[in-house]
């Protein structure tokens, strides 16, 4: 209406002038407020960003924080004796589906005062890359030569230890082991100390804060193959544990490598984002 005056609220536009307003002072007073929400309320937003994942990738913590961390690619604590390209943060990040069903595997481990340890989840292409470069460079140090202290490292494409195309990649395979948590658990990786090889009894061998299950981590071995004959009962069983809870939510085993699952179905294509930290 003609000669309506707007009250006092409507007219001010957050700078304290008090003008007659127009509808293109209605549109920036509608940018302003926008832009207020977005500065002064950042938790209203924050988690949307918080996550930039592709596709329907997942922060494992952010599904469930309960389940054990220790990415060992994102740490001088592995074969290569450094960080392995792409590895930005120690972060499992997985397919949702298949961190639903870690965490249904958590939740029945959980009853029996045991835990899932994550030593790796997704691994960028650039990851995988970097391991064939690594072993094809020609040399081999004593570090290195503690996981696979059978054979040269130039023969474990041969061996199917490492290859070019990686199911960790499509974010739909895992490695990982069991945590007793009623057990003592401390003992901590020195980078200084020689320790012996990935075959060696657990208190020779570089700890791992987890349950004995015959090798470490990571281990190109005959010992690691997971039905091997060559381990203890005891350690028999501890892998029949992990395989079985695993096979309950559809995880399946690879033969050579005891700590290694994958979710049929839940592959796809190769992905190369790096791992950054959740939040």
């Amino acid at each position: 209406m003609a000669g309506h005056r707007r009250s006092g609220s409507d007219a001010v536009l957050l700078t304290g002038y008090t003008r007659s307003v127009t509808p293109e002072r209605d549109l920036v007073k509608i940018v302003v407020i926008a832009w207020m929400a977005i500065v002064l309320i950042p938790g209203a937003i924050a988690p949307a960003f918080a996550q930039n994942l592709p596709g329907d990738f997942a922060f494992l913590r952010d599904i469930d924080p309960t389940i054990i961390q220790d990415i060992r690619y994102a740490s001088a604590n592995n074969f290569m004796g450094r960080p392995i390209a792409g590895y930005g943060a120690a972060e499992c990040v997985v397919k949702r589906e298949v961190g639903l069903r870690l965490k249904a595997v958590q939740q029945e481990l959980a009853r029996q005062r045991l835990s899932l340890k994550m030593f790796d989840c997704y691994r960028p292409a650039r990851a995988v890359a970097d391991m064939v470069a690594w072993s094809k460079n020609g040399t081999e140090t004593a570090a290195e030569r503690r996981y696979n202290p059978a054979f040269s490292k130039a023969d474990l494409f041969r061996l199917g230890y490492i290859a070019t195309h990686s199911g960790h990649s499509t974010g739909s395979a895992v490695d990982l082991t069991l945590v007793d948590l009623g057990a003592d658990n401390a003992r901590k990786f020195d980078p200084a100390r020689d320790y012996a090889d990935c075959t060696a009894p657990a208190a020779a061998r570089a700890p791992e804060g987890s349950v004995d299950m015959g090798t470490g981590y990571d281990c190109s071995d005959v010992k690691a193959h997971t039905a091997t004959g060559s381990i203890t009962p005891a350690q028999r069983r501890w892998r029949a544990m992990l395989v079985a809870a695993m096979a309950r939510q559809g995880f399946a085993n690879y033969a050579k490598e005891w700590w290694h699952f994958s979710l049929p179905g839940a592959g796809g294509p190769a992905y190369d984002f790096p791992i950054v930290r959740a939040r």
